[in-house]
């Protein structure tokens, strides 16, 4: 059966936390996850530390530093145990996902400068932060109690129960086989466009559309559901991301 490759947006943005992931002089960046509303998270933005021990509170401004140190934060998807949920409907078709499928995660990133604060020279864009070469997806409902503990106790959405409860009718989990991993450097999928409106959007660069293809002529990923690249794309989408750094 032919393989399946699907880019998702993920992580903190202008819309939701207010801020970008930080993108370092070097390439690497922190991955940082939305806020989590509920308040039911052991993760906060203070005790999340980044890849250089700083904590992730440190990238909000200075007025709003001490605040969101007690953040809580909806850290998905996870890398530890690599697991991805969500019960909203524009990511259902996530649960089509079959073993040896790829999901691919980007990001929007801004540059954050040797002075500790962001180079306001810089726009945001949005990058490729990880992927998970999938080994189970579908619904909560469809999985085994035991399953669920075992392979997806980690994730936001089952690990803590007020959630679950609430969402497992709708709630999509994905799950990653060997050879998933968050990279080590960011790398740009995205380049300025237009609305209709002539406001700024971003969408697939050129040069990154002929890795993952135009998705139908629907370039813009700037806030976009799943989306799914097509069959004559797969090969050179598997064969870009498993050789990246």
């Amino acid at each position: 059966m032919t393989q399946q490759v699907v880019l998702l947006r993920v992580g903190i943005d202008s819309g939701c936390g207010g801020i970008q992931g930080p993108l370092f002089k070097d390439g690497s960046f922190d991955f940082v996850c939305i806020p989590d509303n509920k308040g039911v998270s052991v993760h906060t933005y203070g005790n999340m530390v980044g890849r250089d021990g700083r904590p992730h509170a440190d990238y909000f401004a200075e007025s709003r530093k001490k605040v969101m140190a007690d953040q809580h934060v909806h850290v998905d998807p996870e890398w530890e145990t690599y697991t991805y949920g969500d019960p909203t409907p524009p990511k259902r078709s996530l649960r089509n996902l079959r073993p040896g499928d790829f999901l691919v995660f980007y990001c929007g990133l801004q540059k954050w400068d040797a002075d500790g604060g962001w180079d306001q020279d810089h726009r945001p864009a949005l990058y490729l932060a990880g992927y998970f070469e999938v080994a189970l997806a579908g619904l909560a409902g469809d999985f085994d109690k035991n399953v669920l503990k075992a392979d997806f106790g980690m994730n936001f959405h089952v690990r803590y129960r007020t959630v679950f409860e609430k969402q497992k009718e709708d709630l999509v989990l994905v799950k990653d086989g060997p050879g998933s991993r968050l990279f080590k450097k960011a790398h740009q999928i995205s380049t300025e466009g237009k609305d209709r409106a002539g406001k700024p959007l971003k969408v697939l660069s050129p040069t990154i559309q002929k890795v993952f293809g135009s998705f139908g002529g629907h370039i813009s990923i700037q806030r976009s559901p799943p989306r799914w690249v097509e069959p004559a794309f797969v090969d050179e989408a598997i064969r870009f991301v498993t050789g990246l750094e």
